[in-house]
């Protein structure tokens, strides 16, 4: 019933605005949500009413009160104040976390291709002495950003030369990748866009740039396969990305969209009931998560993720293979089971891609087919990610898996298990006379 309310949550009144960081005057979408701080908690979308708080885990809350005292639960679940008072330099971090001297001069000044931008609920994840944690490693800079090796590319993936028009990848022949943001609420350290994240151009996201982009979908008519990227298409406001999606289901041939994001893991709070009411208009409607490592799977990600699947929206997970982070089978075994339990299936493992500055994140190929070799037949198989390489030039996805096909004797293919134990299938073979 579009009457009823689809979600509430005990609800206290807005406190004061003291305790930002600094709001910076990024987008006029951002900034007018804001003022939502100072209105009632309740909003009303066709009828159907919200009331809304993202429930805060104890070691957020503890976080919250210790740096931020002024600051309400009501503020702190608003994902326009966590994007707005968003963590951008080193004296900001400073005050949250211990840094050390090869973050410290990474940060004075930042020099790197990537902007620093860390949200204060991934903040509270981040250990205050440990520079080495995983979490910590993937959104603080470290002065290995400032090498480049001979095989790093601003445009590893060759993106630029399959954009027929701005915005626009069309590699595969069913379906696009549409840019639709430079913008992150968190930038990763090993960003495949570094090259255009976080510049800050308005252009990319108003809807008179996006025109271009559509005419181009609406006229190529083998396209049925539209994802949404950036930057974070999430950072978009509501009403934009309704817009959007809206302009995107009129097309006929279209058959599914896609939103590849990142708020879910760095700011779950902008999964509000009214987005994800949104949302389920449009389907079919998928949703890529990127997820990379088992500490991100907190109470506040998990309740992003509910709301996301109890809307109808199949959720993925896509995971960058990183050194010293997710590198072993144990940490990604906790991390893809974990991530079923929230109902998202572990879809992609990325070989880490040559962008500038990587080379302290990127793995041996083999850490990558170790990793599955440790997960087929020792769990189950939902949980197995298809291991890729985005090949360098252009190339695409090519999946990557061990040898478990080991030769042939006779008519037998001669098979491996997760055991290591050897099998036989009798494989049919065409006979001189079946062959046409």
């Amino acid at each position: 019933m579009e009457n009823e309310t689809l979600f509430t949550e005990e609800a206290e009144p807005p406190g004061s605005s003291t305790g930002l960081v600094g709001i910076e005057n990024y987008t006029d979408d951002i900034l007018t949500a804001y003022n939502t701080l100072l209105n009632p908690s309740v909003i009303k979308t066709k009828g159907v009413q919200y009331v809304f708080r993202f429930k805060e885990s104890p070691r957020t809350r503890a976080f919250r009160k210790r740096f931020y005292p002024e600051v309400t639960s009501l503020e702190w679940s608003n994902w326009y104040w966590q994007y707005v008072n968003r963590i951008k330099d080193v004296d900001a971090l400073s005050q949250f976390i211990w840094l050390s001297e090869d973050e410290r001069n990474a940060m004075s000044p930042h020099e790197g291709s990537i902007p620093v931008a860390i949200t204060p609920y991934y903040a509270s994840l981040l250990d205050e002495f440990d520079s080495a944690q995983p979490l910590r490693r993937m959104v603080v800079p470290v002065t290995g950003e400032q090498h480049r090796s001979a095989v790093e590319a601003d445009d590893p993936l060759g993106e630029e030369h399959d954009s027929p028009v701005p915005g626009i990848v069309h590699r595969y022949p069913d379906r696009v990748l549409f840019l639709v943001t430079d913008t992150c609420s968190a930038y990763c350290r090993y960003c495949t866009r570094s090259r255009m994240v976080g510049s800050h151009g308005r252009a990319i996201s108003s809807t008179d740039a996006w025109e271009g982009a559509i005419e181009y979908i609406e006229a190529n008519t083998q396209i049925r396969d539209v994802l949404l990227s950036g930057g974070d298409p999430l950072t978009l406001s509501d009403e934009k990305l309704e817009w959007l999606l809206g302009r995107l289901r009129k097309i006929a041939h279209v058959e599914i969209l896609r939103i590849g994001t990142k708020m879910p893991v760095v700011l779950p709070q902008r999964i509000t009931p009214k987005l994800t009411y949104m949302l389920k208009r449009f389907h079919p409607l998928w949703m890529s998560i990127h997820v990379n490592h088992p500490d991100e799977l907190t109470p506040e990600m998990s309740q992003a993720c509910t709301r996301l699947a109890n809307a109808g929206i199949p959720l993925g997970s896509q995971t960058v293979l990183l050194s010293k982070i997710n590198d072993d089978v144990e940490t990604m075994k906790r991390l893809v089971l974990g991530l079923l339990k929230i109902r998202v299936k572990p879809y992609y493992l990325y070989q880490c891609d040559p962008i500038p500055g990587s080379s302290h994140f990127r793995t041996p190929v083999k850490a990558g087919l170790d990793i599955i070799e440790g997960l087929r037949g020792h769990t189950t198989g939902y949980a197995v990610p298809t291991y890729v390489i985005d090949a360098p030039g252009g190339g695409g996805k090519i999946p990557l898996i061990p040898d478990y096909a080991v030769g042939r004797d006779g008519n037998d293919l001669m098979l491996r298990n997760y055991e290591g134990n050897i099998y036989r299938y009798p494989d049919c073979q065409l006979s001189q006379t079946d062959n046409p």
